[in-house]
């Protein structure tokens, strides 16, 4: 399974949709996504991909880790694993 495929599948659980609900243009706003599922899809990712996201849940605006759009958030997970790789 991508990076990709399993980001989406745990934002699609923290929605409650379908993993085919969720497209990579999807804002978490879209998805009905609210502040704490946020937090928990950013843990259940950690957990998921063993790395730490750069993510201040009081200020998220002030986070280097952009979560405007699911392929945002792709994005920034497929860096951080790369990153930790080398």
């Amino acid at each position: 399974m991508s990076v990709k495929d399993r980001v989406i599948a745990i934002i699609a659980e923290q929605a409650v949709l379908e993993p085919s609900d969720v497209t990579m243009d999807s804002t978490l706003e879209d998805l009905g996504i609210d502040s704490l599922g946020l937090v928990e899809s950013i843990f259940a990712i950690e957990e998921e991909f063993d790395i730490s996201v750069p993510f201040n849940a009081n200020e998220p605006e002030q986070s280097d880790f952009d979560i405007s759009s699911v392929a945002s958030i792709v994005a920034g997970i497929e860096k951080l694993i790369s990153e930790q790789a080398s």
